[in-house]
């Protein structure tokens, strides 16, 4: 059984627009995060500590928006975020707090 995806906006202490996600992200709901990351614009937190699952699908929604997010993931998405290439282009923040990828 999968888990409803939900998203959650809110805004960072600095003011960053945030968008917190939980549950799976999968090719049956991925239009979702898409309109909801399409609805912006500028810099935006995306937390992924929440998530279960990131598909393919997820994934390309991620990388049609990669010049304007930061992510903040769980060490369960870390390893499909570097295999994707993903993690070389958007800054990733680890649940943890630790920062890898591309700096500003």
């Amino acid at each position: 059984m999968t888990t409803p995806l939900t998203l959650i906006p809110g805004r960072s202490p600095d003011g960053t627009v945030r968008l917190a996600v939980s549950g799976e992200i999968d090719m049956s709901n991925a239009g979702h995060l898409a309109e909801a990351l399409d609805g912006g614009a500028g810099p935006l937190v995306l937390d992924l500590t929440e998530v279960e699952y990131l598909d393919s699908a997820g994934l390309s929604v991620l990388f049609a928006h990669a010049e304007r997010l930061e992510l903040v993931v769980p060490p369960l998405l870390e390893p499909v975020l570097t295999v994707s290439g993903l993690a070389d282009l958007v800054p990733v923040v680890h649940s943890a707090g630790t920062r890898n990828g591309p700096q500003g």
